[in-house]
């Protein structure tokens, strides 16, 4: 092989070469070399709501609104009470009934509260009652309480709220509309042994155990120690102290404070 003819061989392969390295400097880029997403997509893809096969979802918080700065609010609750109809009855009689209350709120911590409520429902008598024409488990007696006093609103958040009050006013007993209304039958040393029909002092000590359902609806629980002060004579006096709750729920109006 001349001179010549190694030289042409050599300017050959270098052309080739040549020619190879200028194809991969134009070949485009393979996916493994994308560029990574701008800022802007990685917020924007952040943001999306989450998707399935059912829909989009969106999370809704229904005590998001819950507040405590409205200046009405009124609740209806089913009551029970225990009293004695007489003073000198062993056993007590459990009444069934309606709560009614409603507050005006002076600060977001204090409050006026003002409550009726009605307890209906049978009472046991002395033993000399039994038998006909009264029957010693089943004499119809009632009790009727109109109260007003202060509240104030404890611990709370947008699930549940606590909120002691004290009550005071007036109880009427109705003991002698199934006995009669006069003779010996009525008062504490008639027949049955039951108070007179009167007025007397009542009160309420316990407080609103409340579970918000939303910004305006509320599930409420009362439990509450009941005061009441029947007199049959002055020989008689009978201050009494029993439980008593009601179960129902309250309104919250959108006037604010």
């Amino acid at each position: 092989m001349n001179r010549a003819t190694r030289t042409l061989i050599v300017a050959a392969t270098v052309a080739v070469f040549a020619v190879a390295l200028q194809a991969q400097d134009n070949a485009p880029a393979s996916s493994s070399q994308a560029p990574p997403p701008s800022q802007n997509q990685s917020q924007t893809q952040s943001q999306q709501p989450a998707t399935s096969a059912n829909g989009t979802y969106i999370a809704v918080d229904p005590l998001a609104g819950v507040k405590y700065d409205n200046r009405w609010d009124v609740s209806v609750g089913l009551a029970s009470g225990h009293i004695h109809a007489g003073p000198n009855l062993r056993e007590g009689a459990d009444l069934g009934g309606l709560d009614i209350s409603g507050s005006y709120w002076l600060t977001k911590h204090w409050g006026l509260e003002a409550s009726g409520r009605a307890y209906l429902g049978t009472s046991g008598t002395l033993p000399a009652a039994a038998g006909p024409p009264y029957n010693e488990s089943g004499v119809f007696v009632a009790q009727y309480m109109f109260l007003g006093g202060v509240e104030y609103l404890g611990p709370h958040n947008k699930h549940i709220a606590l909120i002691p009050h004290a009550l005071i006013g007036g109880a009427y007993g109705d003991f002698n509309k199934e006995i009669g209304r006069g003779g010996s039958t009525t008062g504490p040393t008639g027949i049955a042994g039951f108070y007179d029909n009167q007025v007397a002092l009542g009160g309420a000590f316990g407080g609103h155990i409340d579970l918000n359902r939303s910004p305006h609806w509320v599930f409420r629980i009362t439990p509450d120690a009941l005061l009441t002060g029947y007199d049959g004579t002055s020989q008689y006096p009978h201050t009494q102290w029993n439980f008593g709750i009601s179960v129902g729920v309250q309104y919250k109006f959108k006037k604010k404070r």
